[in-house]
């Protein structure tokens, strides 16, 4: 009999194991896939980092600092902000009081109205004063609905607002739960977004390596088939491939599907949002000049937004290559090359003084389960983590809402479940 198992090696499930396992329980870790992380992966390969999708970590989040050692991941920020691009023209919006060296493009943007800059401080300044928990309690609009009732332009959301945060929610219509714009922006507003040095693949690779120095047993390659809770309730047996393993408590902390099998609760969200993200290099010597910024596509959605990585973070691409990532919202039906090509007419129309004719497609990632989806009131039907029979809870992000915040907390609220 061991105290605990987690069914599940991305970021909820070693945080959990760490937790359990810091509280003195003989804690093992199963991961069905070879390599712990769920969906947060990255391959290198000839000399590039390639994460899987284009993925970021918020500084502010209160998990990432509560759970992580930010320092030790060697953090590459973005510049605070954005490029607006569309054919011929580009602009930077940013923070002044956080960029002070892009105050005048920011206000001699013409993208964006003087009122809507000024909106958008004032709406800083309103966010600021508000506790991030309680934000995620309020909902009911839409991110459309909520920026127009607070009178913003259409011309704002089409060239800023709708990319940048269709980037976040994958979601270019603005159809997601206004909450979860006010909890980002928020932390946008009060942190940096970074890249860890090494690739997004170092953060669960760091939790892992935490649990197992709490005493935690991580293994993988260890799918689990069943779960049965005893007559009494009070313990749980998980099945695997080659062995029955008695457990006092157990955390699921699978992707939703296999959750949903596992444990038979029908309210774990299953509509789920994809993106195509593709990796370009290009000789350093042939680079237009992006800044540390990522840029956005005020036209249209193809793609939605680039990324330099490498200006960002150099270690992403060899010494005289650049590294950029573009991605394109949903799951869309066109082959990798056809997909490639629209992402060089985008760029040669962003920069027409550049030669992209070395652009080289390194890696396309298709990734349909991203995120699940977060209409208005969403938060209102998703399942408690301690919704499943016996001594089983739930652990992952479709507990709380789609976001690594959202899975690292609630591994700690499935091992407090459990202690």
């Amino acid at each position: 009999m061991t105290d605990a198992v987690v069914v599940g090696g991305g970021l909820a499930g070693l945080v959990a194991a760490r937790h359990l396992a810091e509280s003195g329980q003989d804690v093992a870790l199963l991961e069905a896939s070879d390599e712990v992380g769920g969906r947060v992966r990255t391959a290198h390969e000839g000399g590039y980092t390639f994460d899987r999708g284009f993925q970021v970590l918020f500084s502010a989040y209160p998990a990432v600092q509560r759970e992580l050692d930010v320092e030790a991941l060697s953090p590459r920020p973005f510049t605070p902000g954005a490029t607006i691009a569309r054919p011929n023209h580009r602009s930077v919006l940013s923070d002044p009081l956080r960029n002070p060296t892009a105050a005048p493009q920011t206000v001699f943007n013409r993208d964006v109205r003087t009122a809507d800059k000024l909106r958008v401080f004032k709406l800083q300044r309103k966010l600021a004063r508000k506790d991030p928990d309680r934000l995620l309690d309020g909902s009911g609009d839409s991110i459309a609905d909520y920026l127009a009732d607070r009178g913003f332009s259409k011309r704002f959301v089409e060239r800023f607002a709708a990319p940048f945060y269709g980037g976040i929610t994958l979601d270019r219509s603005l159809g997601t739960d206004s909450a979860v714009f006010e909890y980002t922006y928020k932390m946008l507003s009060e942190g940096e977004i970074f890249v860890p040095a090494d690739g997004m693949g170092a953060m669960p690779a760091q939790l892992a390596d935490r649990a197992t120095a709490a005493g935690a047993t991580v293994e993988t390659g260890r799918p689990v088939e069943r779960l049965d809770v005893a007559a009494d309730g009070d313990e749980v047996t998980v099945e695997t491939a080659s062995e029955s393993i008695d457990a006092e408590g157990c955390v699921v902390a699978t992707d939703p599907a296999t959750a949903a099998d596992l444990t038979g609760v029908d309210t774990i969200p299953t509509e789920t949002l994809g993106c195509v993200t593709q990796y370009f290099s290009l000789p350093t010597s042939k680079a237009p000049s992006m800044g540390k910024r990522i840029v956005l596509n005020a036209a249209d959605d193809r793609p939605n937004t680039v990324a330099p990585l490498s200006a960002v973070a150099p270690e992403y691409a060899p010494e005289g290559m650049e590294l950029y990532s573009a991605t394109f919202l949903g799951t869309p039906d066109a082959d990798d090359e056809t997909l490639a090509d629209e992402v060089a007419d985008a760029l040669a129309s962003w920069y027409p003084a550049a030669g992209f004719d070395a652009l080289a497609l390194r890696r396309t990632d298709r990734v349909p389960l991203a995120q699940f989806a977060q209409p208005p009131g969403f938060r209102d039907s998703l399942p408690d983590p301690d919704v499943p029979a016996g001594p089983v809870a739930l652990a992952g992000d479709y507990t709380r809402w789609s976001s690594i915040q959202g899975a690292l907390e609630s591994g700690r609220v499935a091992a407090e479940l459990l202690q």
